[in-house]
């Protein structure tokens, strides 16, 4: 069998011998190795919603004591949305209040979570929501690793925070 390429030079044709076949025992070809299997994406949840206990709990109209709450990460809307709320215009310190209201998803046995129930909470409870708003919405915690400059021993430092809802 002879197979020929392409023209070289001056129109002559270049001859190129065919493989042969090597006598011999018969040989089967190795089987191809399996395709690794494609890696599984990987799947990242990002949690968004955070369980917290209150130190004291809220106390409803009928005297119910709520402790057991959750709160949503905060979007973008839910900061801007309070900024043109009259309460908060006539004083910003009313900011935490509203924000809290809308980020606080479950409360207890509440049917409803809003302002108005953030704003008739102990102080100790309302301080504890807003420490834990800026932990869940600046990365997870406000604390950071450090190490002595002198005994090179790993500790943490509490990162001082801005105010509620001035990210």
């Amino acid at each position: 069998m002879r197979r020929t390429s392409a023209r070289a030079g001056a129109g002559q044709l270049a001859d190129v011998p065919a493989p042969q076949a090597v006598e011999g025992p018969e040989q089967t070809p190795a089987p191809a190795p399996a395709p690794a299997p494609a890696p599984a994406p990987v799947v990242q949840r990002m949690q968004t919603e955070f369980p917290f206990e209150l130190p004291r709990g809220y106390v409803d109209e009928a005297g119910t004591v709520h402790r057991d709450g959750v709160m949503r990460l905060s979007t973008a809307r839910d900061e801007l949305i309070p900024l043109r709320d009259v309460r908060v215009q006539e004083n910003p310190a009313y900011l935490s209040v509203v924000l809290l209201g809308r980020v606080i998803t479950r409360l207890g046995t509440l049917s409803m979570v809003h302002d108005g129930t953030v704003e008739n909470m102990f102080a100790s409870d309302l301080a504890f929501l807003q420490d834990f708003y800026r932990q869940i919405n600046a990365e997870g915690h406000t604390r950071a690793a450090v190490e002595c400059p002198h005994c090179s021993e790993p500790f943490e430092v509490e990162l001082g925070g801005s105010r509620l809802g001035e990210s």
